[in-house]
């Protein structure tokens, strides 16, 4: 794989991006960009248009306006090129329950053009601690080994773009940390850039390098963790965010 002829500046660059349906506005107009191998928050109550985002950005959502570039690769005309080296994991979208872990594995390697797939599948077997279960039909799953599975999925193709949901929902507080961890090597070892959409203002406080926080649609504020707790006044990220969902803008905090 090569990606685009000049090395892009930035893993991730949306522009003047919007989605309206029936001419009511729902999202943006959006404008950032990731930086190689950082973690970006997106954080926002429910509604504010978080998940609408990541769907355009891997292009399951047509944007009403604006452009999105993956690693230098425009989205609209090549967008084949750019989820090449893209993925996205969430526990609200299930593999197939009648396929083993190891089946499925192939299927999405197949898709990715995966090279050497056994091979990457022993590994992230033995990365992701999927030995026991691999063969075992992915329905009958428990929550932290779908979880698992998944993630697996997701680092099939050693993206350097990772689009996360909510990844360690409905984990234990063990199995969400091992994730967690699994998710920070990935990034580590392929300069991978993330941008992890989360309701747990303590995992995003520890992975995170930088938070765009959403309201309706609209960004209305982009700092790192430790800035934004400053200068909100506040003694972690759950509190600004609850300033923000509740309306209570920096001057009234302050």
């Amino acid at each position: 794989m090569s990606i685009a002829a000049t090395a892009p500046q930035y893993a991730l660059s949306v522009a003047n991006l919007s989605k309206s349906y029936q001419a009511r506005a729902v999202v943006g107009p959006l404008n950032f960009s990731l930086d190689t191998g950082s973690i970006t928050g997106l954080l926002g109550g429910n509604g504010a248009g978080k998940t609408t985002t990541i769907g355009m950005i891997m292009g399951l959502i047509e944007p009403t306006e604006g452009s999105i570039q993956v690693l230098g690769y425009d989205m609209a005309l090549e967008r084949h090129q750019a989820l090449e080296y893209m993925n996205f994991e969430s526990p609200y979208v299930d593999l197939p329950y009648r396929l083993t872990v190891r089946q499925n594995l192939r299927i999405f390697g197949r898709l990715y053009n995966v090279e050497q797939l056994e091979e990457k599948i022993d590994s992230l077997a033995q990365q992701l601690a999927l030995h026991t279960f691999l063969d075992r039909p992915t329905g009958k799953l428990s929550a932290g080994q779908k979880t698992r599975a998944s993630i697996a999925k997701s680092l099939l193709n050693d993206p350097k773009l990772l689009l996360l949901d909510e990844p360690t929902a409905s984990l234990d507080p063990d199995t969400a940390d091992w994730v967690r961890r699994r998710l920070e090597e990935h990034r580590q070892k392929h300069n991978c850039a993330i941008l992890l959409a989360s309701h747990n203002m303590h995992e995003v406080e520890r992975l995170c390098d930088r938070v765009l926080m959403l309201k309706s649609g609209q960004i209305v504020d982009d700092d790192s963790p430790t800035n934004l707790v400053a200068r909100y006044g506040r003694t972690n990220l759950e509190e600004v965010f609850l300033d923000i969902v509740r309306g209570r803008n920096l001057a009234e905090v302050l």
